[in-house]
This record gives C-alpha cells, structure tokens and sequence, in this order.
C-alpha cells in the first residue's frame, strides 16, 4: 500500500522522466531474469524508481502497490526502456496479511526470489496530542508491520535458493535518526525498521543480508503532499517549508531525486556490497552529523 499523491499538490514539484542512463548498472551474476525482486510501493515515487531501476539491471521485479493504475505506469515506464529485466504488477493492500502472503508466493513462481525492497510509505503531519490513532494504526501497519510480515515470508524464499544469497532492504530516512516536531508515527516507524533490518543481519547467517537506506527529502508525490501539510500545520508558507524546514539544516542545497535513492537499493542488493549487513546507506546531504 502507498499513499495516493494529492491533486492540490504543487506539479512543478515532479522529479524528471525516468530513464535508463540515470541508473546505475552493474555487473552482478544474481542480475538475471530468473532472480526476483519484490519491491512494495512501486506504483510511483521511489518505489517506481526502484523497480525501473532493478529491471534495467535485468531482474524479474515484482511491483506491489494498491494503485493499478499507478502500477501499469511503472509498467509502462519498464517497456519504454527496453530493460534487460522484466516487471511485473501485482496489486495488493499490504495491510492484508492474507493477501501480502500470497504476493510474495505468487512472486516465486516468476523465479528465485532474492530481494526485498520495503520502500511503500505514507505521511500524516500532526502533533502527538492531535494525532488520530487510526493514522498511526495506518501508518504503523504499513511502514513497520507490512516489512516485518513480507521479511517473514521472503527469507525462507532467499534460504532456498541454490546458495542462498539475497537482501532485504528497507527505506529508512534522517527521520529514522532523528526526530522532528509533527511526524511522530512516521519517526517512530523508521527507527523501528532500524531494529528490523538488524534482526534480518543476525539471523541472515552472512548470505541473506538485511540493510537500510537513509536519505533525506526526495521529490515525490508524498513529499509535494507534504508541503502544502507542514505549511498549514506551521503557519508558514510552502517556500519556507522547503527552504527553512527541508533544507535548512542541509549542506546540500537540492532535494534528492527518487533514481538516486533507487541506485542506492541497486547498490546494496549487489555483490558489490556483501559485508553491508545490518547498517545504513545514509545519503542525507549533511542533516544528521553537521549543524550550524
């Protein structure tokens, strides 16, 4: 499940066209047709980005989202780029464990399911005393307990493959190491994956790794949504949002684009990072070690 972008939102907030030359392919013997990734949110944003990207690299990708429509775009955006790999939608609310165990099984029919990319988020801007509880419900199930279920279904998955090599990644953020006002579901769940993706590391017995990608703002249908909500809830104007709250406190002055969080999964479920085991890729542009 991924949260639906806002028609009121700013449309010049919209990254770039995706396209093959913005990924980063490597050379990788598992990077096959026959090697499955499953990839969660993957009908826009940096879900999209993510299983265009693994399919440039030649893997069979499975696309879950609850948007179709937005799915059949990804789909659309895979074809036109003539990928190496393959992708292949399959709608579903990750909120249904019935439902999310039965993606994953149909996903091993496709091939040997390897990777798992735990990236389908949502925001809901709101103080901890405002905050409705069947947000957090919402927000929790998607983000935290949605990663949990589908890593409990893909290891045994990643164990019976013929050496039993494969990664589960999980979109992290800043937010997952530190906390700012009026996101407190969305902080608690990131710093909850942190633990996940470390339990993954302990009992993936070296071969079946776990890791975690921390950025800090990307151009996403979510992030241009909220904007416009931190603006209302602050009393300021969306300029300032971006300028002061966004990127204030970075060094590095432009919002990250979903490709370049996508070339971090790519990274980090190839060979070429085998002892990235239950730490961090944080690209976040100096938020978390540098202050004024």
């Amino acid at each position: 499940m991924s949260s639906q972008p806002d028609s009121s939102a700013d449309e010049s907030l919209a990254p770039p066209e995706l396209s093959a030359d913005q990924v980063l392919t490597l050379d990788d013997e598992r990077f096959t047709t026959d090697d499955v990734a499953i990839v969660t949110g993957a009908a826009s944003g940096i879900g999209r980005a993510t299983a265009f990207a693994l399919a440039v690299n030649g893997l069979t990708v499975v696309g879950l989202d609850v948007d179709e429509a937005g799915l059949d775009g990804t789909a659309e955006t895979v074809a036109d780029a003539g990928a190496d790999g393959r992708f292949v939608a399959t709608q579903v609310d990750l909120t249904d464990d019935d439902a999310t165990a039965a993606a994953v099984e149909a996903a091993a029919e496709e091939g040997s399911v390897r990777y798992l990319a735990n990236i389908a988020g949502m925001q809901h801007i709101a103080s901890i005393p405002d905050f409705p509880m069947e947000k957090y419900d919402l927000l929790m199930d998607v983000m935290l307990r949605a990663p949990f279920l589908l890593s409990k279904h893909v290891m045994p998955h990643i164990r019976e493959t013929d050496d039993g090599v494969g990664a589960i990644g999980n979109m992290g953020s800043v937010h997952g190491h530190y906390a700012t006002r009026d996101k407190p579901t969305y902080i608690t769940a990131k710093h909850g994956l942190t633990g996940l993706t470390r339990s993954i590391a302990a009992e993936g017995e070296g071969s079946l790794r776990g890791f975690s990608v921390s950025v800090g703002y990307v151009l996403t249908p979510l992030m241009a949504d909220q904007i416009a909500d931190t603006a209302e809830e602050r009393g300021i104007t969306e300029d300032e949002v971006v300028e002061d709250v966004m990127l204030g406190q970075a060094r590095s002055k432009e919002l990250m684009m979903p490709v370049e969080v996508a070339n971090l999964f790519v990274f980090g479920f190839s060979s070429h990072a085998c002892h990235l085991n239950g730490g961090d890729l944080l690209f976040d542009g100096g938020y978390t070690h540098t202050y004024e």
